[in-house]
């Protein structure tokens, strides 16, 4: 197209099938899968995709090109947004980089999962004593029992008695 190469050079462009060819790579480097892999949970999330489709589009000459359904089934397999799927990767992040921060979001994640998960069981326990009072003190018990630690039980109990555990 007019435009898209002055001076023989190709422009960089914010958001192009290139861009998604170089993130699959980067992504899939960063989570340590093969390409096997990588096609294995793409097939999962829904669309049929081989080892060969998948170094075909990371490493083809012509470059596989990449259809609306797979885009979408690679943000699923990544959880990313489609958006940055398509962005440019960063520049100045090595792998071993994005890896620190790939485990550092999903610890962030699952931590905040857990924190939800521990608030919506507080809130259940503490429910639970409102409509039956006489089982407090043998819900506080259990709680020391199962969890070893006193201090710990004692946190969680007053978590339980202030009804949440934001």
């Amino acid at each position: 197209m007019a435009g898209d190469r002055p001076e023989g050079g190709e422009v960089p462009l914010l958001y192009s099938e290139g861009n998604v060819a170089a993130r699959v790579a980067l992504e899939r480097e960063v989570r340590g899968w093969s390409t096997t892999e990588l096609a294995e949970r793409v097939t999962r999330a829904g669309i049929k995709m081989n080892q060969t489709a998948v170094w075909r589009i990371e490493n083809g000459t012509p470059r596989r090109r990449i259809n609306l359904d797979e885009a979408l089934a690679f943000t699923r397999v990544f959880e990313l947004p489609l958006e940055e799927l398509m962005s440019p990767p960063l520049e100045g992040l090595d792998i071993a980089s994005r890896r620190l921060v790939q485990e550092a979001v999903e610890a962030f994640y699952e931590t905040r999962d857990a924190r939800d998960r521990l608030h919506h069981a507080v809130v259940a326990i503490s429910d639970h004593i409102k409509a039956h009072p006489d089982s407090s003190r043998a819900i506080h018990e259990q709680c020391l029992r199962l969890m070893g630690d006193e201090r710990d039980a004692r946190t969680l109990s007053n978590d339980i008695a202030d009804g949440g555990h934001y």
